[in-house]
């Protein structure tokens, strides 16, 4: 007999593997590359962590009709209404930098152009002979 998984529950799977390829990535990453991963993953609404919460977001409701029909204990319920919670506020503290994380994650300077040049003083003292 053959144990066949949902699709849905295969994707979820694929998902964490995929997550874990993403995490070693990030240990290997220059810190411009680790900076564009953490932007695209921070990213409250289309990021990982944005879907995450809303991924939890929907699952709660499903976990409180189950319970009210005694198919599960209320603390699930309970769990995934707080995980919902605090992902959300969680991506609330980091709002507040990812302006910072996205200024790293942009392209670099380029090493071939040479460093911009000082004004020059128009006062005696810029002046020398």
């Amino acid at each position: 007999m053959t144990f066949t998984t949902c699709y849905p529950a295969r994707l979820a799977d694929d998902i964490a593997g995929l997550l874990d390829t993403l995490n070693e990535h990030l240990i290997q990453a220059t810190p411009q590359e680790a900076a564009q991963i953490l932007a695209t993953v921070l990213d409250g609404e289309d990021g990982v962590l944005g879907r995450m919460t809303g991924l939890m977001a929907t699952g709660s409701p499903f976990a409180k009709d189950l319970s009210m029909r005694d198919l599960l204990p209320s603390e699930v319920w309970l769990a995934l209404g707080r995980a919902a919670n605090e992902l959300h506020d969680i991506g609330l503290d980091i709002d507040e930098h990812t302006d910072s994380i996205s200024a790293l994650a942009g392209p670099s300077p380029r090493a071939d152009t040479p460093p911009p040049r000082p004004a020059v003083s128009g006062t005696p003292a810029g002046r020398r002979r």
